[in-house]
């Protein structure tokens, strides 16, 4: 994907034993982590800036298209040369499947969004991913229901969703067709978004972030690719007819950051850093792309925008952080006679 993440989100709401180790037990702070961390945030904030440019040459079928084509082509190498190596989990093409699925419904509402509404809105309706991922983890996985039985962790989800909400309704340009269209489409991206995270988990626990990503990225390709040749004007063609060489080089430059480099440094920097820290970091995505849009497109935010943004930041954060602590917790808590290990 090429967002904010949602892969970001995948483990957020998964401290059981079995996910992968590499999630769960950083090496402790590190000057690579750190470097990583801010290079996926650097990576993922251009992403909604790189489709806002794009708009009017370019439809979002055509860009999804190209941009999840040339991902495939990134990650297939590594995927097969995996194969040979005998190094591909078990079972990865099938489970890949559900979460491919949402995944690529999700890139749609992503693409379409920034034709609508500037990229500030755009990624602070994105970001209500995080309180639809918490109530879909309660839903599926019982032993999640906890976090929802923590006063502070609602008091944080209450402040993210009302801050975003807030945010999104006092826009100055106002509530016309256009915005709602625009609004609509963001928040219904981080609710697919949290649907593929979820799929993630159901369905891929257990397997290597990498390898696991790999495969949703070819899925997700084959199904953009057939929306494109299908849904575009010229059937895609118009990214080499419309887009000068210097603008198409942009467009395969969006792909190999943020869906290429952004997913590599950002599970590194998981490695690294540990789940809280790196998903905290990548939290700020709506802030960059307001401070990057209003100096590229003079598209900012006013004040009483920015109040409740940060505010809607503070209990996503908020949110990640008391649900390490009860995790912790958890993971701490003898269970027969043994501490599970986190």
């Amino acid at each position: 994907m090429s967002v904010p993440a949602t892969s970001e989100i995948a483990g957020v709401l998964n401290p059981e034993p079995e996910a992968p180790p590499e999630l769960y037990r950083p090496t402790g702070v590190s000057s690579s982590g750190l470097a990583a961390v801010l290079l996926t945030l650097l990576g993922w904030t251009t992403i909604p800036l790189f489709l806002y440019f794009f708009r009017h040459d370019i439809d979002a079928w055509t860009a999804n298209g190209w941009r999840y084509a040339i991902s495939a082509i990134i990650w297939a190498p590594w995927l097969i040369i995996s194969h040979f190596r005998g190094t591909i989990p078990k079972g990865l093409w099938k489970a890949a499947l559900v979460p491919s699925f949402w995944n690529a419904a999700a890139q749609v509402c992503f693409a379409w969004a920034p034709y609508y509404i500037d990229p500030p809105l755009m990624t602070f309706g994105l970001r209500l991913q995080i309180v639809f991922l918490a109530f879909g983890a309660a839903y599926m996985f019982p032993a999640e229901r906890r976090v929802l039985r923590s006063p502070l962790f609602v008091g944080f989800l209450v402040l993210a969703l009302a801050g975003t909400l807030t945010t999104l309704a006092i826009d100055p340009d106002g509530l016309g067709k256009k915005n709602l269209t625009g609004i609509s489409l963001a928040i219904g991206s981080g609710v697919m978004y949290a649907l593929y995270a979820l799929g993630v988990r159901k369905h891929m626990v257990g397997m290597a972030p990498l390898k696991a990503f790999g495969a949703v990225s070819q899925y997700t390709a084959l199904v953009l690719v057939v929306a494109m040749l299908v849904f575009a004007p010229n059937h895609g063609a118009d990214a080499i007819t419309h887009l000068t060489p210097m603008k198409f080089f942009l467009l395969v430059l969006s792909s190999v950051i943020g869906i290429g480099l952004g997913h590599t440094f950002y599970f590194y920097s998981i490695a690294r850093l540990g789940l809280v820290v790196s998903a905290g970091v990548v939290q700020l995505q709506p802030i960059t792309v307001s401070i990057a849009s209003w100096f590229l497109f003079s598209k900012g935010m006013t004040g009483w925008q920015w109040t409740a943004g940060m505010i809607a930041v503070a209990g996503a954060v908020g949110m990640l952080i008391v649900q390490s602590m009860l995790s912790r917790a958890m993971a701490a808590k003898p269970r027969g006679g043994t501490a599970r290990a986190a």
